[in-house]
């Protein structure tokens, strides 16, 4: 069970958290408009390591009640049970909340992206980026546009 909880607390799918694999990647960013948001949970994985791990364990548990016979019954019957719990407690533990967020981008096209809840709060009408990175997909807040005199100009390339 405890492997169980291991497994759960290593997996993430929170936006504020970018996987080793990403960084250093060049990502897709595409501007759009938030038009509404709803909370949602994205349901939990059974990989079977929680159904292994509690197999074992309730196998190990069973065996050693009773006699050489009823070891064996109990030992196969508390393996059953285990997997079974395993599997349950692995999928409550990998449960998710979540935020469905409607945007429409520039184009006038809407998308709906599913992510977890993260640091930021979104409401219609606010301006926020899609960042796409290695099939990936998530939704943050437009970083601010200044256009004043003092702000970085636009690289110039010259002209051969």
């Amino acid at each position: 069970m405890a492997l169980t909880l291991l497994a759960a607390g290593c997996s993430t799918t929170s936006p504020d958290v970018i996987s080793r694999q990403d960084a250093n990647r060049m990502s897709t960013v595409i501007d759009a408009t938030v038009l509404s948001t709803r909370p949602v949970k994205v349901d939990g994985s059974q990989s079977g390591i929680g159904g292994t791990a509690g197999a074992v364990i309730g196998g190990v548990a069973g065996s050693s009640v009773g006699g050489r016979r009823e070891s064996v019954a109990v030992g196969v019957l508390g393996a059953v049970a285990g997997a079974a719990l395993g599997n349950m407690i692995e999928r409550g533990a990998t449960t998710e909340e979540a935020l469905e967020v409607m945007v429409q981008l520039r184009n006038g096209e809407r998308r709906a992206i599913v992510q977890a809840k993260g640091q930021e709060d979104f409401k219609p009408g606010d301006n926020v980026i899609i960042v796409t990175t290695g099939g990936k997909v998530r939704v943050t807040r437009a970083p601010a546009v200044s256009n004043t005199p003092n702000s970085p100009a636009a690289p110039t390339v010259p002209r051969s």
